[in-house]
């Protein structure tokens, strides 16, 4: 996914450099919403409430954020907000919004063609309203009108964020009372804090406009905090589940001082340490420790993956026919094809009301 959107940026990024943009104003776009029924891939009409649109934001409002909302499909009007975030940079929101806690899902036995959805019986929107946004700008069908829009830092885009949230408000004021949480999964551990640290200052100094948000707080999924404590945590973790032995774990706490990074400013005997425990981990999927590590990565060339790896990048549509059902399931990783294939079919991002910003000519585009 985080491939698929930093191609979409670039591809975006040609396209305003062309000026195939929209030939509209950016105050006629500046928000946008829909309604929408149907979704191509699933039978029959949607049996919970589903919005698409845009809010702009930036220097004159610029950049356009797309957005998914889903209503509670208990009570909306006493349930909390959630605006949720995925990670990357740059990973596109459906990740979450079909595989971890939108309503609908794929359905993985896949056949080639558009792939088909089914109802999410785990969905959160059972008692949550989530707003899916797709942040920064040039992730999934978030685009800019100009090419300085593309340059971006995560003071930036918590700061566009979170003006797209007050935004969003204005535009459904029905919401102002509920609870209001912010949260994010992966690389979104940065950006979340700051967007609900400008919320919380904004309640306190009473911005403009004042909207006195019910912010109760934050929610992380396994988060990218910084990167000296997330890479040094990996070792008592791996310790913890016996991936590493306790003769080598205690030699490398004993030589490395609790400092796993610096391995090789603090002793040989620590980068020896930490050496060993990096080739003991290096083919674990460290997401999930108990499934295969599909990345196709290796310590050395290794033909088949190599293969597997082209296959994918140039072939995108029938990929997981090819493999079988079987292997899809054995490479969790695979699925997330399924997202790309969809979001890429014209018909679908027609159904969405997604903007045309530029002609992609998208591998296997139907």
């Amino acid at each position: 996914m985080a491939e698929a959107a930093a191609a979409q940026h670039q591809l975006l990024l040609a396209c305003t450099g062309l000026l195939l943009l929209l030939l509209i104003s950016s105050s006629s776009v500046a928000t946008a919403r829909s309604i929408i029924k149907t979704l191509p891939g699933f039978p029959g009409e949607l049996p919970f409430y589903l919005e698409t649109g845009y809010v702009g934001v930036g220097e004159n409002e610029s950049v356009q954020l797309f957005y998914y909302f889903v209503k509670s499909q208990r009570t909306p009007v006493l349930d909390p907000l959630v605006l949720w975030l995925t990670g990357g940079p740059g990973c596109s929101t459906l990740s979450a919004f079909f595989y971890e806690s939108g309503p609908v899902s794929f359905n993985f036995t896949y056949n080639g063609g558009l792939p088909t959805l089914e109802l999410n019986e785990y969905t959160w929107t059972e008692t949550l309203n989530i707003i899916y946004l797709d942040a920064p700008v040039g992730t999934g069908f978030s685009y800019s009108t100009t090419q300085e829009g593309y340059i971006m830092d995560d003071y930036k885009s918590a700061a566009q964020t979170y003006e797209f949230l007050k935004k969003w408000l204005i535009q459904h004021p029905e919401f102002l009372k509920n609870n209001l949480y912010v949260g994010g999964d992966s690389y979104s551990g940065i950006p979340v804090p700051m967007i609900v640290q400008d919320l919380y200052y904004d309640s306190e100094r009473g911005g403009s406009p004042r909207l006195n948000l019910n912010l109760q707080g934050y929610v992380l999924g396994n988060p990218v905090t910084d990167a000296y404590i997330d890479k040094n945590s990996r070792v008592p973790f791996a310790h913890r589940l016996t991936l590493i032995s306790d003769r080598l774990y205690e030699s490398a706490k004993a030589n490395c001082h609790g400092d796993y990074v610096n391995a090789n400013t603090s002793s040989e005997q620590c980068e020896s340490d930490v050496q060993e425990i990096e080739e003991l981990l290096r083919d674990i999927n460290i997401q999930q420790i108990l499934d295969p590590d599909c990345t196709f990565s290796s310590p050395k060339p290794n033909e088949e993956k190599s293969n597997l790896q082209r296959s994918l990048a140039e072939n995108p549509d029938d990929f997981l026919s090819q493999l079988g059902e079987e292997t899809l399931y054995y490479c969790h990783e695979y699925r997330y094809t399924l997202s790309e294939i969809w979001a890429n079919n014209r018909d679908v991002r027609e159904a969405l009301h997604v903007r045309e910003v530029c002609t992609i000519d998208s591998t296997n585009q139907q």
